[in-house]
């Protein structure tokens, strides 16, 4: 008995979801990665407490969904496991070149990167590997990838790209061994130039904290 893996390569159509309308008076661009259990659609509400006219918001959808509870009732998605990590890694970020290709935005408006929890990790991998020139990189909640290194984001001007890192005081899943491990590697990253914003709460988007970014 011999087990072999094979890989095959298939088109595959997946949805995407926008909130507000993309005008000339829309100043800021949005690219927002949610975390797992999400999915795209219900992602947007902590954001639109912000001015829609100036906003507009893109959000990519996970492409591994599962139902949430035992009824089979809610269903979430996930972006990655550790299984098949680098090919389902590299499907995800052609599928997140394929949005950002149909949206064929213009260069005249700031583009921000938001990653929420496990969303962080597929923000900054699709950053770094694509060299993507952003005016914010948000990082909510969620952690770097270890085989990101220095060098990765050298391409990014830190006097023009804005490097915001949000967490909260009483989040479950970051502990103080954590927080002091990752702001060392943040630290390393960015070149100091990171800026640590720590608000009182748990693992969720606060519309408080998003408006107090800018």
């Amino acid at each position: 008995m011999s087990l072999k893996s094979h890989t095959i390569s298939y088109q595959s159509t997946k949805p995407y979801y926008t909130l507000n309308n993309l005008t000339s008076e829309t100043k800021n661009i949005w690219l927002v990665f949610h975390g797992m259990g999400f999915l795209s659609r219900y992602f947007f509400k902590p954001f639109m407490g912000l001015d829609a006219t100036e906003n507009y918001f893109i959000s990519p959808q996970a492409p591994s969904k599962y139902y949430l509870d035992e009824k089979f009732k809610h269903v979430g998605a996930s972006w990655l496991t550790r299984e098949d990590l680098q090919l389902e890694l590299s499907n995800v970020l052609t599928y997140v070149d394929g949005v950002f290709e149909a949206e064929n935005l213009s260069d005249d408006k700031n583009l921000i990167l938001f990653g929420f929890s496990q969303g962080v990790s597929i923000a900054t991998r699709w950053l770094a590997r694509r060299k993507i020139c952003c005016d914010s990189l948000l990082l909510y909640a969620g952690g770097i990838p270890n085989e990101l290194q220095q060098e990765d984001f050298d391409f990014l001007d830190l006097n023009k790209t804005s490097v915001k890192i949000i967490y909260g005081d009483d989040d479950k899943y970051i502990t103080d061994e954590r927080v002091q491990s990752e702001g060392q590697k943040i630290k390393k990253l960015f070149q100091e130039k990171a800026e640590i914003v720590r608000y009182n709460g748990g693992h969720e988007i606060h519309p408080d904290v998003l408006n107090s970014l800018f």
